[in-house]
This record gives C-alpha cells, structure tokens and sequence, in this order.
C-alpha cells in the first residue's frame, strides 16, 4: 500500500483509540502492533487536530461605566433619638436626610 493510502487507515486507528478508554499499551496490544507506532499515530492525529483552522474569534464593543453598581455602593446609617434606623445610599443630599430624621423624631413623639 501506498503511504496516501495507509494514512487514513492509521487515522482511523487513531481515532478509534481515542475513544477506546484503553491506555495506549492496552489498545496496541489487542490490535497486535507496535506501542510506538501507535503512539506515533495519536500524536500526529492530535497535532493536526490542533493545527486546524478554529473558528474566528469575534469581539465586540465595551463600554466600561465608571459609577459603581447600586448594590457595591457603600450605605450610610443613621439612627434618630427615638431609635428609628434609616439606611441610605452614600451621597444623599445631606439637607434631605436632615429634613427626613426631623420628621420621624416628630412622629415618634
């Protein structure tokens, strides 16, 4: 046989052994050939497996946002007199939050 021909013959071999679940020496020995043949088979099988041309990697446009995620931004806590605990988002307008711990000190009475 001509080497065009044997190739994939031993490409068969190869792939057929791949999915043996058998090691090596245990494949090439219920086929009754050489260990090193074989071992030189799966390499070359393997070695054009991963020279083959993979499909394009495609990228696409991202824009990264500076502000902080709702959930990672830091909180602030602030408890009234009477006991009342308001948690609020880190930069809330200072004015407010004074104008909302008055109101509930007023209701609490």
């Amino acid at each position: 046989m001509t080497k065009q021909r044997e190739k994939p013959e031993w490409v068969r071999v190869a792939e057929e052994y791949e999915g043996s679940g058998l090691t090596q020496r245990e494949f090439a020995e219920q086929r009754g050939m050489k260990l090193s043949t074989l071992q030189s088979w799966v390499y070359r099988r393997r070695r054009q497996e991963s020279a083959a041309p993979q499909r394009p990697v495609r990228l696409l446009p991202v824009q990264v946002a500076t502000a902080p995620v709702e959930s990672e931004r830091s909180s602030l806590e602030v408890f009234t007199a009477s006991g009342v605990r308001v948690r609020l988002v880190a930069g809330t307008d200072v004015e407010y939050v004074a104008r909302l711990v008055a109101a509930l000190e007023r209701q609490a009475c």
